[in-house]
């Protein structure tokens, strides 16, 4: 069982896919044929679909020969904001996972978000939900609760996280990390909400519209330094988002 992440045409008729399994994490696949108009397999190998597949080893790839949809995640095909959300779960699973590391865990996270996208009015809480868990299962859970820098507990007051270091930082230690970033009162708030919550919880909570730019901005500063690097969707979804007003 896998999703598609991502597929680029390979030879004349052939794809090269990037997909993550349930079983044993991130493989790239070769899809013989599926650019044929008569392709009976293309339908099931379209990124973000969740399909069962059969594979045979090659000389250097995993052949794809049998493959049958479990879900489609119709709605993301419908709305290119719900897209835009569906490639960003994608690309942070694809950027974070290495070739062949099983994690059941992060595929059940991933499959329960693109069914979030689809069906929830509301995406926005749903990907900050999965921003926090995918943090927790990849091992870079921050700290919330107490200054990295000194241990102290952090109080109801403005605060700053650094990325450096992994997590929130008092006042009185900000200096620690000159690229500290600060963070208000409200938005750790929903941050620590998030992070010790189940996802029913999290929802029920809302997340107001005055403080999602900042959660957003302070989650890809987080990302980014792991990263090492600007993850690509999120300049699309400011793009779709500018468009559509």
């Amino acid at each position: 069982e896998a999703v598609i992440l991502r597929h680029s045409d390979w030879g004349e008729a052939d794809r090269l896919l990037v997909i993550y399994t349930r079983e044993i994490g991130k493989l790239r696949v070769l899809a013989k044929g599926v650019r044929r108009l008569r392709s009976r397999k293309a339908g099931h190998l379209e990124p973000f679909t969740r399909s069962v597949l059969m594979l045979a080893r090659g000389r250097d790839l995993w052949i794809v020969t049998q493959a049958q949809t479990l879900d489609a995640y119709l709605p993301l095909r419908e709305n290119l904001l719900r897209t835009g959300y569906a490639a960003y779960a994608v690309e942070l699973v694809d950027r974070f996972s290495y070739d062949g590391e099983a994690s059941p865990v992060l595929y059940r996270l991933l499959t329960e978000t693109l069914e979030r996208i689809c069906m929830e009015e509301d995406p926005i809480p749903a990907l900050r939900y999965y921003d926090m868990r995918l943090l927790d299962v990849m091992g870079f859970r921050p700290q919330l609760f107490h200054c990295v820098s000194c241990g102290s507990q952090i109080i109801a007051q403005d605060q700053f996280f650094s990325a450096v270091l992994g997590g929130a930082l008092c006042p009185n230690c900000s200096q620690k990390d000159a690229g500290a970033r600060p963070v208000s009162m409200q938005a750790l708030k929903y941050l620590r909400h998030f992070q010790r919550s189940s996802y029913a919880e999290a929802r029920r909570a809302g997340l107001p519209a005055a403080v999602r730019p900042e959660l957003e901005g302070l989650l890809q500063y987080y990302l980014t330094y792991l990263l090492e690097r600007h993850l690509n969707v999120p300049s699309f979804i400011r793009l779709i988002r500018k468009q559509s007003g």
